[in-house]
């Protein structure tokens, strides 16, 4: 027997073929035990060849689920440019068609209210859970939604007290190998083009920056450490201030590869070289990093892969598995490509620079990854 496309068979329909009960059908396809396995291999079997599809209505209904997770965007321009949310929402959608869930993207709210979304969500019970993007130090959508009983997963650590789940790259190890790699190619005047010190990421990766410099026996100065918005335009004018200092920087560590774009557009804009008179490292490996001109040195995280485990985590924390379980933090591998090269080179200082402070226990070959 053969189904027809164009007419849908229904659990009624499948159980007057069967010459079973309605009940004892849908209890087959959803694995009770107390079905024979022989009857549910062979209602399995009927409803394959008939092309049954269960009413997503009436199983949502039954079981209290909605089948939908969500995510809420925060500033949208943010998002919208960047292709590293492109890749996020590819990876969780891969997972989610899998298993037949559906992904809701909600705005913000009116007012600017960071929780006006989430509180939407939560109180209309309109998803089973929700993914976190870009978390602060101090942040409140963790500590609301941990308080309403919501499942979810964040993207990135927090500062609140509390067990749920997260993924992480290693943030401070992805600022530490970028400021590492440039102190092996002689940089002395590095700078730290980040984010709002409020986010978690940006926080732990000037802490690595830092850490690499203080080893290197070096002053943390700053005016080499700035603030950009998550747009070309912002990190265009936060790096065109960084090179109009008196003393400017000869490399520039970005808070992700969006801002080193910016970061380009200003030293060209300068009339300098980049890799050459100005060195500059990004973050997240997006597909345009390759193809800049010159390719871009970042260090990488795979934000597709990313995507597929937070939704993987948060399907788990919606069956029952405790939250806890669910803590990951990524290594992240730095991508050596073309934007960086040695100190010596750069037109900045033509009269050199003094030699590249070091501890003895910390020796920074020029080179060094």
């Amino acid at each position: 027997m053969h189904s027809n496309p164009s007419q849908r068979i229904d659990l009624k329909g499948l159980a007057q073929v069967l010459g079973l009960s309605m009940t004892t059908v849908s209890r087959a396809l959803n694995g009770y035990s107390d079905v024979s396995e022989k009857t549910r291999r062979r209602v399995e079997k009927q409803a394959r060849l008939l092309g049954y599809t269960p009413n997503a209505q009436a199983r949502r209904l039954t079981s209290g689920m909605t089948e939908t997770i969500g995510f809420v965007l925060g500033d949208v321009s943010g998002y919208y440019d960047d292709p590293y949310f492109a890749q996020l929402l590819a990876g969780m959608s891969e997972v989610l068609t899998r298993l037949n869930y559906d992904l809701v993207i909600s705005t913000r709210g009116a007012g600017g209210d960071p929780l006006g979304g989430y509180r939407r969500l939560v109180d209309e019970r309109r998803v089973d859970g929700i993914v976190l993007d870009r978390t602060r130090r101090d942040d409140e959508r963790i500590a609301f939604l941990l308080e309403a009983g919501m499942p979810f997963v964040s993207f990135g650590r927090s500062e609140v007290s509390g067990d749920h789940a997260f993924l992480d790259a290693d943030c401070e190890e992805a600022g530490y190998i970028a400021t590492r790699r440039l102190l092996g190619l002689s940089h002395r005047r590095i700078a730290f083009l980040g984010a709002p010190r409020g986010y978690m990421f940006n926080h732990l990766r000037l802490r690595g920056y830092e850490r690499a410099l203080n080893e290197a026996g070096l002053d943390i100065d700053p005016q080499l450490v700035t603030v950009t918005a998550y747009e070309e335009e912002g990190s265009f004018h936060a790096a065109t201030g960084l090179l109009r200092l008196d003393h400017p920087p000869t490399a520039i560590v970005c808070i992700d590869d969006m801002a080193a774009m910016g970061a380009i557009v200003a030293v060209r804009s300068e009339g300098l070289e980049v890799g050459e008179d100005v060195s500059i490292i990004g973050y997240n490996d997006i597909a345009p990093a390759a193809l800049m001109d010159p390719p871009l040195t970042t260090v990488r995280i795979d934000s597709r892969a990313a995507g597929r485990r937070l939704a993987e985590m948060l399907l788990a924390v919606i069956a029952g598995r405790p939250a806890s379980v669910f803590q990951e933090v990524w290594a992240p591998t730095l991508v050596v490509r073309s934007s960086d090269g040695p100190a010596f080179a750069s037109r900045l200082y033509p009269t050199g620079t003094p030699p590249l402070a070091t501890t003895p226990d910390q020796p920074l070959p020029a080179g060094e990854a």
